[in-house]
């Protein structure tokens, strides 16, 4: 199939998306890699006026530890989350799970928060983010909040994200020494 029409918008900066959503409000997607928006778009169950780019924001990709937590921006990609030594050394937990989420290709141009934003269950990613504790940074044109994990997904493919906002930053507490799971 072939998705609906709909206006193409890229995105150069944080404030540009977010004034872009603000402007179509609910007939707007953010576009992060594109590996759960697309197939939705092209069988017709998602009808967007607008696609708002996010892949030149280089401000919501990248991995640091600050404050004993991970930060990691929302358009960084799955291949570099089960790559990256900070991920491996902090949150073992992601690494391990990444070679059961799709297939190389698709973790290569997917996004840790376009995952997220579209609660997929077959992505492993939103039960790793509740088991870890994690907590996601949302911000619209108006506000900015903070929400655990357990808060952010409501249900199959459904988030508490309202119009006009954008999931930034998933933020993981850094397991102490001597700490494991199974």
């Amino acid at each position: 199939m072939k998705p609906p029409a709909f206006e193409y918008h890229v995105a150069d900066s944080l404030d540009q998306a977010l004034s872009l959503l603000a402007d179509y409000g609910d007939e707007a997607k953010p576009l992060a890699g594109g590996q759960s928006l697309i197939p939705l778009l092209n069988f017709r169950l998602a009808r967007p006026a607008a696609l708002i780019d996010l892949n030149h924001i280089d401000a919501l990709k990248g991995i640091t530890r600050a404050d004993g937590a991970l930060r990691i921006g929302a358009m960084t990609r799955q291949h570099a989350l089960e790559r990256d030594d900070l991920v491996r050394r902090y949150a073992p937990l992601i690494v391990e799970t990444m070679p059961h989420v799709a297939h190389p290709q698709i973790r290569n141009r997917g996004t840790l928060g376009g995952s997220l934003a579209h609660a997929e269950p077959a992505a492993e990613l939103p039960a790793v983010m509740i088991t870890l504790g994690a907590r996601l940074h949302l911000r619209s044109k108006r506000a900015d909040r903070w929400l655990s994990a357990d808060e952010f997904f409501t249900g199959l493919f459904a988030t508490a994200l309202q119009t006009g906002e954008l999931l930034t930053t998933v933020e993981i507490p850094t397991l102490p020494e001597r700490t494991g799971y199974a």
